[in-house]
């Protein structure tokens, strides 16, 4: 493997694994809003589980495994509408909001970190 293709393949796996961490993150948010009962219940909540479970896989494996450069650019795209309302949850928040503005703020960090390593392998920046 020439060394330009393994730097290539570093940036995806960089960026598969952060994705997976933000997913287990933000499931991990689900679940404990659900169980708070923050959330309102529009169903099952084992359906959203799995789900995000299913969509997360399939994000990983098309970065891991096949290191397809649209589906960075595809989830570094849609990740980025995440960015106003963390903005406004972070500096804007609403009266007698359940959610802290220092959780928006580190997500919006943590987001932030997301799109940087998508937009590097999708891009290859």
């Amino acid at each position: 493997m020439s060394r330009e293709a393994s730097a290539r393949s570093a940036k995806f796996r960089q960026a598969a694994f952060f994705y997976l961490l933000v997913a287990v993150l933000y499931l991990s948010v689900v679940w404990i809003l659900h169980e708070d009962g923050s959330v309102p219940a529009r169903g099952p909540i084992g359906v959203y589980m799995a789900a995000g479970v299913a969509i997360a896989a399939g994000v990983f494996a098309g970065l891991w495994r096949w290191e397809n450069v649209w589906v960075a650019r595809l989830v570094c795209i849609l990740g980025a509408f995440r960015i106003p309302a963390l903005l406004r949850g972070a500096f804007l928040p609403a009266e007698g909001a359940s959610l802290s503005e220092t959780f928006y703020l580190v997500a919006l960090v943590v987001v932030l970190i997301n799109l940087w390593l998508l937009a590097r392998a999708g891009w290859d920046l």
